[in-house]
């Protein structure tokens, strides 16, 4: 049996109290950094690769079905106001935009749609794809991952069994074994958690390693709210001799990016 699928530790969740349900989700979320930690090795050579593929003009296709499409997109859709480089990482989801919100059934099934979807982008062999799906048997994250691998882009996958059938497809498998959920089966928990663990590692190493970030400083994010502005405005002042922050400010919004005027004040 999967262990995505293997029966909850806990019994009779609809006779816990509140506190009760509340202390054993928690127990087994903290489970979970663990199990990721474990995956670094894996993870660090497919950072690694991407980067390399990156420099040469490369993206990268998070893909994924439902709850593991989803945080693929919300992890890729977080790249350019971070960051600044747009269409870096690209989250496709089965079913289309319209399975972000709402469940489109059979969408999975089809083993030949993944990588369809991914040809809208005009995929290279400079870009990588990662098939995100907890069970690892979801065809339409195999399929990508086969025909992808054939085309010759790198390939990854992001699973929670350790027999995931997407792992025999894909170059750098990542498969983080977090056991059993809190409600059996609902891997939108523990499954979902370490799933978005492991994007944040990935998304934020890359753009790290490719310069977009300085000292501990994103100096490329966008400048799209007050918020965002407000925090350019302190690590400009940060990070040069400017100490008044209506000048600095100005400095900020006349240039466009925390970048820009570093390397003006530099």
């Amino acid at each position: 049996m999967k262990q995505t699928e293997q029966s909850s530790l806990y019994s009779d969740l609809d006779k816990m109290s509140t506190l009760d349900l509340l202390a054993g989700i928690n127990t087994e979320d903290t489970k979970v950094p663990q199990v990721v930690a474990g995956c670094i090795p894996a993870i660090a050579s497919l950072v690694d690769g991407i980067v390399e593929r990156m420099r040469r003009g490369g993206r990268v296709f998070y893909i994924g079905a439902g709850t593991s499409g989803r945080i693929g997109i919300t992890d890729a859709s977080e790249v350019f106001p971070t960051y600044g480089i747009d269409d870096a990482f690209i989250g496709i989801i089965a079913g289309g935009d319209g399975a972000i919100r709402r469940a489109v059934e059979g969408a999975e099934d089809n083993m030949r749609q993944g990588w369809e979807d991914v040809q809208k982008y005009h995929p290279t062999a400079n870009d990588t794809i990662v098939g995100i799906t907890a069970s690892g048997s979801a065809p339409y994250v195999i399929g990508a991952i086969r025909h992808a691998r054939k085309a010759g882009l790198l390939t990854s996958c992001i699973s929670c069994n350790e027999d995931a059938l997407v792992a025999k497809e894909a170059e750098i498998p990542v498969i983080a074994v977090v056991g059993p959920e809190f409600v059996t089966g609902s891997t939108r928990m523990k499954a979902g958690t370490a799933t978005k663990l492991i994007l944040n590692m990935i998304s934020t190493s890359v753009m790290i390693r490719l310069g977009h970030v300085k000292g501990n400083r994103m100096v490329d994010m966008q400048l799209s709210n007050k918020k965002l502005v407000d925090r350019g405005t302190r690590m400009i002042m940060a990070e040069t001799g400017i100490t008044d922050y209506e000048t600095a400010k100005q400095k900020l919004l006349t240039l466009g990016s925390v970048r820009a005027v570093l390397d003006e004040e530099s």
